[in-house]
């Protein structure tokens, strides 16, 4: 028989995710978009639930917890759900955590392991995404060169996430001597924040999700040594990193889609026009139709890539699936909520207006590879 339902124990984790996002992360939402900045003490609350630490080995300080992807996209839709910038900036370290556990060197973890399992809240940073107006994760323009003992580290990244604060920043990069094409020729590599050559760039004005905080990285000839290269010479599965954070930003999005549907068909009920509720008139009624369905095909989407993933199963198809439908329909819905709403949907007394630039932010971050 085929599950299509959490297990017992991944319920009780949903319902404290939920409760959470309801209680903390929802409330701070609004005023993390106006001032776009991070809310006083809101990473070390998230950080105190422990969603990083427990996921890594006992012998590193963590809790010795298998990790499950299913789990985490659970967790990711309900933070989503509160709030998805804010989400991404609790969870943002993880990527960096569990990318040095997968893939790293036995000397590398022993290194780098033990920061994510103290009691702060441990900064650290994915640099992917670079500023081409057609970003394709497996044509990298950013590029390491090998020389004698290291390696030299050249190009632009753009969004990245919490480099306002990084302590480590984690740079996906296209090995300039490897003969492979597409994900067989990235390299990731472990940059210190005051390394040579780097400069950070101020924070990005961007769109939505503005309490987020994101800056450029500029690489001039940074020199890393042999260690910085992630996995030493095996290298890494970038197939499966990339894998993994399409599947997260999926993820997100079902949460957000799940926010805007669950605040427009209350809506929908409350709001009456000549004489009735909006939600009995037949155009409102389908795009509140479509909502729920189409939330419910972006979760399922999401699960299966993340089953895939759990499977240790080679996840890029899935995860391309689930990551450019979420894309596509949860950029939709967010539009179907300003739709509702109407004029108040574009007003900042109810919170559709912003969950529809931030569906517009995630629905581009994974470029054209997820086309």
């Amino acid at each position: 028989m085929i599950s299509f339902g959490p297990t017992e124990e991944q319920e009780v984790v949903r319902d404290a995710m939920r409760e959470f996002s309801e209680q903390v992360l929802r409330p701070v939402a609004r005023d993390a978009d106006e001032a776009s900045a991070l809310p006083d003490g809101v990473l070390d609350q998230v950080w105190e639930l422990g969603l990083t630490n427990t996921q890594l080995p006992e012998e590193f300080g963590g809790g010795g917890e298998p990790r499950s992807p299913i789990t985490n996209a659970l967790i990711l839709e309900e933070l989503a759900f509160g709030d998805p910038g804010l989400a991404i900036a609790a969870t943002h370290p993880s990527v960096f955590a569990f990318a040095i556990n997968d893939f790293g060197t036995a000397e590398q973890k022993a290194s780098y392991l033990p920061r994510f399992c103290e009691e702060r809240f441990a900064p650290a940073s994915l640099a992917l995404i670079e500023p081409s107006p057609a970003f394709d994760p497996l044509a990298l323009q950013t590029t390491a060169e090998a020389k004698e003992g290291g390696f030299v580290l050249t190009g632009h990244k753009r969004f990245v996430v919490l480099g306002d604060r990084a302590e480590h920043f984690l740079v996906v990069a296209r090995n300039a001597q490897s003969a492979d094409t597409g994900a067989e020729s990235l390299d990731a590599f472990i940059v210190p924040r005051d390394a040579a050559g780097l400069t950070i760039g101020d924070l990005e004005l961007n769109l939505g999700m503005k309490g987020l905080p994101t800056v450029s990285l500029e690489l001039e000839k940074v020199e890393v040594p042999a260690e910085a290269r992630l996995g030493g010479e095996a290298g890494i599965d970038a197939g499966r990193l990339l894998a993994g954070t399409r599947t997260a930003n999926a993820a997100l999005l079902v949460g957000l889609a799940r926010a805007v549907r669950e605040y427009a068909i209350p809506y929908a009920k409350d709001r009456h026009a000549f004489g009735e509720a909006i939600a009995q008139k037949q155009a409102i009624a389908f795009m509140l139709s479509d909502m729920q369905i189409e939330t419910h095909a972006m979760r399922w989407l999401t699960w299966k890539a993340a089953a895939t993933l759990e499977s240790l199963e080679d996840a890029t198809k899935a995860a391309i699936f689930a990551s450019t439908y979420a894309s596509e329909k949860g950029m939709k819905l967010a539009d179907d909520g300003l739709q509702v709403l109407g004029g108040h949907g574009f007003i900042r007394e109810h919170p559709v207006e912003m969950w529809y630039r931030a569906a517009r932010t995630l629905s581009v971050l994974q470029g054209v590879a997820a086309v």
